[in-house]
């Protein structure tokens, strides 16, 4: 954006921009470009394309600039405007997050599936461990009107992000937030009787291939979201142990999203519990192996 005699036009804004972060091979560039222009007017991106030669102002282009420097160091989009969209939620997020990925949609459409399709999961119980930004929990609650939710995380100012989105999205009557390292969160708890349904996204990076993401990954988002041990699976093998014992009713499931090179080792890890039963790997809209799903005894 550099001084010129034309006026900078949502239009001309829009190209520069876009011709930007094509130049740094900034992913979805046109997108990302939208996204940071309507974000600095306030207005939806559809409004962009019917005011196109809407002139922007002084102080907005100095702000446009900062935010698309940043761009092109790889700050992702999402934490420059503050939201993002996850099965249709509009959600907060910030860097004390883990952008939500259509990946995880996998794991909120197969809970849908399951209380449509499967007898006694009408009114269900449901536990979301790690959950983060609440985008799992909020998802659920937004489209299964009859389910009750706890959501918890080991990290407090993660949860001041969940609580703000489920709030924003109105369902603050059935998700109940708590903090703590998976299940010593649910310690006190008003209900501590069995949950119908446990899922999480936990951490699922093998701790030596943290230093390999993307820039855009390992230089913003949170490290404690991202690191799942020596094998990437530390996290759930915990959470499987704990589902085997109490937290989960015989006939409830289980469902744990993984990285799309784990699925084997899930596998094998579910073998080491013979209380689950069904153990199965689900696919992502991409192909790729992403949630495991069990039962816990004989399904009902």
């Amino acid at each position: 954006m550099a001084q010129t005699d034309l006026a900078w036009t949502i239009e001309r804004i829009l190209a520069w921009t876009r011709g930007f972060f094509e130049r740094k091979k900034i992913d979805a560039p046109r997108l990302c470009a939208e996204l940071l222009v309507a974000h600095v007017l306030g207005v939806p991106r559809i409004k962009l394309y019917t005011d196109y030669q809407r002139v922007l102002e002084d102080a907005q282009l100095v702000r446009l600039r900062e935010l698309v420097k940043r761009a092109g160091e790889e700050e992702p989009i999402a934490y420059l405007t503050g939201t993002t969209h996850f099965f249709n939620c509009e959600l907060h997020v910030s860097r004390d997050v883990l952008i939500p990925r259509p990946d995880t949609e996998t794991l909120v459409e197969q809970v849908l599936q399951l209380f449509r399709n499967v007898i006694g999961f009408e009114s269900p119980r449901v536990l979301d461990l790690c959950t983060g930004s609440g985008a799992v929990a909020v998802a659920i609650a937004k489209h299964a009107k009859g389910a009750q939710l706890v959501a918890t995380d080991i990290s407090e100012a993660a949860l001041t992000v969940a609580r703000q989105n489920v709030e924003t999205n109105g369902v603050a009557d059935r998700v109940s937030i708590y903090q703590g390292d998976l299940f010593d969160a649910l310690k006190g708890i008003v209900d501590p009787s069995p949950f119908d349904l446990i899922v999480a996204n936990p951490p699922y990076i093998a701790t030596e291939q943290l230093a390999g993401l993307p820039r855009n990954v390992k230089d913003y988002e949170p490290m404690l979201a991202l690191d799942g041990g020596p094998d990437g699976l530390v996290p759930h093998r915990k959470i499987m142990e704990a589902a085997a014992g109490h937290w989960l009713r015989d006939g409830g499931r289980i469902m744990l999203e993984i990285a799309f090179d784990q699925h084997e080792t899930a596998l094998a890890m579910a073998a080491d519990y013979p209380v689950f039963t069904d153990a199965k790997i689900i696919r992502d809209y991409g192909g790729n192996p992403r949630v495991l799903v069990a039962t816990k005894g004989e399904a009902k």
